[in-house]
């Protein structure tokens, strides 16, 4: 039985796009750049961009109700994750980072105390910068889940 996964990816701002496109090449699965805007992507056979609305969180509210359990979404967008995971797809960050059910609630809770501090004018860190041993992290994160997805599809057809 194929596996037929796809590959969303949260675009603006995102560092990894070619890596991802290399994977859904070697792999055959198709990948959908998600953005409010036009832009340009990395080329390939089953790539192409969705552009949204230019409102605020239109890319999130499009790549959130368009995941399912044989998603995996790109994006480094805390909250975004939360709704992803939620609707069953398996999420990776830019840095590696994989969310999950049991994870991306320590993380929204991370998120939300940053704002909490930074609201009352204390400082805080911000994300760490984008750094190349992070492209080497994103792409051993984002082959375990893609070989996690696929052995659930085919144990389950789902």
């Amino acid at each position: 039985m194929a596996v037929e996964l796809q590959l969303v990816v949260d675009a603006d701002g995102c560092p990894v796009k070619d890596e991802v496109v290399k994977v859904a090449k070697r792999l055959g699965f198709a990948v959908i750049f998600v953005a409010n805007r036009q832009m340009r992507i990395p080329r390939g056979p089953r790539c192409r961009l969705q552009v949204v609305a230019d409102l605020f969180d239109a890319a999130d509210d499009w790549i959130a109700e368009n995941c399912d359990a044989k998603t995996v979404v790109v994006t480094g967008d805390i909250p975004l994750a939360a709704r992803c995971v939620a609707a069953g797809a398996e999420v990776v960050s830019p840095h590696g980072r994989i969310l999950d059910e049991e994870s991306v609630g320590e993380a929204l809770a991370r998120r939300d105390l940053a704002t909490h501090l930074r609201d009352l004018g204390l400082p805080t860190s911000g994300p760490s910068p984008f750094e190349p041993r992070d492209r080497s992290a994103f792409l051993q994160a984002l082959d375990r889940v893609i070989q996690g997805v696929m052995r659930r599809i085919e144990r389950t057809g789902s």
